[in-house]
């Protein structure tokens, strides 16, 4: 029997799907990308995505506040679809709770989702609701739309197209570092003096945002509109920088150089990983639920790309044999290395 930590999450999706037949007509883009690619009507594409969150895999109800957790829920499916270059427009809500939640509970987990909604102009139109015996586990499942021949892949990365990246990496991993050390030295305590305790998070709240309340980035895809840029290859940073760098590069048949000295990174972010006594660069590299756009352009936008708030151009694609490498900061050349991707 082959363990599955061999194949990882990544290789187990690759393994289950590489022989799925696609018959419908309808069907453009089937597993390996954001969203799923449909033909429509009216010069559109139908995408969709799904996501699945369980507690105490995605999620700690410890420290997580329910409504916190339904926008954030909503963001990363949102986030799919924005990372194809399409807008959301519904929603499908999928819930699985145990005895122990309230109706109180669970409406503080849909005003979350909602208020998501609302802010992207999006409909809850469905779902299903169920039992469950081992805790919360939410799956959601967004529709979006794009314009016939506006749709970006992670497979149209080429040789030379500079690697862009919105805003900045590794807060949302700083804060869930935050968060764990405080539920440790919570649980730690007699439970007189525990619930008296008090966590300080003065100076810190921008990293408990980026934990919490991530926001899909709407506007870098409107601005790369505006600006009559249309990336080669996009995807959205949820799992990791170097996981996603070598999603393009897999995609896309392509190598990457990205280089240390260009990681956009938040001085909070820096502070609390000197603090936990970790090297911030493998913070912004690995750490995840940073909900940004990564994406790639042609070298001849790189004036206009230049220009776009908010958006840093950190490497560039290479051929496929030189690899997918980070450049050190005294130039040293290191294999991008990601979890859930097959162990050699």
């Amino acid at each position: 029997m082959t363990e599955i930590a061999k194949l990882g999450e990544f290789g187990l999706i690759k393994h289950l799907t590489k022989e799925l037949p696609q018959g419908q007509s309808t069907t453009i883009k089937g597993v390996g990308d954001d969203c799923a690619v449909l033909k429509s009507v009216d010069g559109k594409n139908l995408l969709l995505t799904s996501d699945m969150l369980m507690e105490g895999i995605h999620f700690d109800l410890q420290y997580t506040p329910l409504q916190h957790l339904g926008y954030k829920a909503a963001m990363a499916n949102l986030s799919d679809v924005y990372a194809m270059n399409g807008k959301p427009t519904q929603l499908l809500v999928n819930l699985a709770i145990s005895g122990r939640f309230a109706v109180e509970d669970v409406e503080a987990l849909y005003s979350g989702i909602r208020l998501a909604c609302k802010k992207h102009d999006v409909d809850i139109v469905g779902g299903d609701i169920s039992t469950s015996l081992t805790g919360l586990a939410i799956s959601i499942t967004c529709v979006g739309e794009a314009t016939e021949g506006e749709v970006v892949y992670r497979s149209g990365a080429k040789s030379t197209d500079l690697l862009c990246v919105s805003g900045n990496l590794g807060a949302a991993y700083m804060g869930l570092q935050l968060m764990e050390r405080e539920k440790h030295i919570f649980n730690s305590r007699p439970s007189t003096e525990a619930e008296a305790a008090q966590p300080d998070f003065s100076g810190r709240e921008y990293l408990l945002e980026r934990l919490l309340k991530p926001e899909a980035r709407r506007d870098v895809v409107e601005s790369l509109r505006a600006a009559g840029i249309r990336p080669t290859a996009m995807i959205d940073v949820s799992d990791g920088l170097s996981s996603e760098v070598m999603h393009i590069c897999e995609a896309s048949g392509v190598g990457a150089r990205i280089y240390e000295e260009r990681l956009p990174l938040d001085y909070q972010t820096a502070v609390a990983a000197e603090e936990f006594n970790m090297n911030v660069s493998t913070c912004a590299l690995n750490g995840g639920d940073d909900y940004e756009l990564l994406f790639t352009v042609p070298l001849t936008a790189h004036e206009a790309v230049s220009q776009i708030p908010d958006v840093r151009i950190i490497g560039h694609i290479t051929p496929a044999e030189q690899g997918r490498m980070l450049v050190s900061r005294d130039g040293q050349e290191f294999e991008l290395k990601a979890q859930g991707w097959p162990t050699e």
